[in-house]
């Protein structure tokens, strides 16, 4: 459930993207309406509808994210401000510019800010990310915490790097199809850490 609510303005601008592409006509007319008085000459080109409407939509649910954490007075983590304020920044230039390279960048800048803060965080400052985030799961001896912050780090680069190859070299609808799907990538990441890790995992009581 918590994975359906961090991903959730991605689904979004994927599900308004596709839909929208498939009226350009209609996607124009309604992202002009929507959102042609904050765009930079007031007016927008038929191919940037779809990808317009999905950022402002996108830009909407990361509010509404922050929002609901903040009136359920969860904590909100250094992290999720940065994502949020990297969004709105990226989403804002995209829709102004009327320039889908900065929405393409914001997933390499997001990706990229986390993997030099598990990094800095435990070289620098001696804090452990992934064991903060993850020690009520698990007990694991500190330089295995080490070797899991450091691969986290490196698989976030990683996509980074992959996030900026596929948009740069296909299509926007590929590079919109891939922002989606790559995110089954963190998940069978995890899969394959605690399974490396299955001996120091506790014993289960077969009784």
């Amino acid at each position: 459930m918590k994975l359906l609510f961090d991903i959730f303005p991605v689904i979004i601008f994927f599900v308004t993207y596709n839909i929208a592409g498939k009226f350009p006509t209609e996607s124009q007319k309604l992202a002009i309406d929507l959102l042609g008085n904050v765009t930079s000459n007031h007016s927008i080109s038929l191919t940037m509808g779809p990808i317009l409407l999905a950022t402002g939509l996108s830009v909407i649910s990361s509010v509404i994210q922050v929002l609901y954490l903040k009136l359920r007075k969860q904590e909100i983590s250094i992290l999720v401000w940065m994502t949020f304020f990297i969004i709105l920044i990226f989403g804002g230039a995209t829709i102004y510019f009327q320039n889908d390279t900065f929405i393409k960048l914001k997933p390499t800048i997001i990706l990229g800010l986390n993997a030099v803060a598990f990094l800095v965080s435990d070289l620098v400052f001696g804090k452990n990310l992934m064991k903060m985030t993850m020690q009520e799961a698990l007990v694991l001896p500190d330089n295995i915490w080490r070797k899991c912050n450091f691969a986290f780090a490196i698989f976030t680069m990683v996509m980074a790097l992959m996030n900026l190859y596929v948009a740069f070299n296909y299509s926007q609808s590929t590079w919109v199809s891939y922002k989606l799907y790559s995110l089954a990538a963190l998940p069978v990441f995890f899969v394959i850490m605690i399974a490396s890790l299955s001996k120091y995992l506790p014993e289960q009581d077969n009784e």
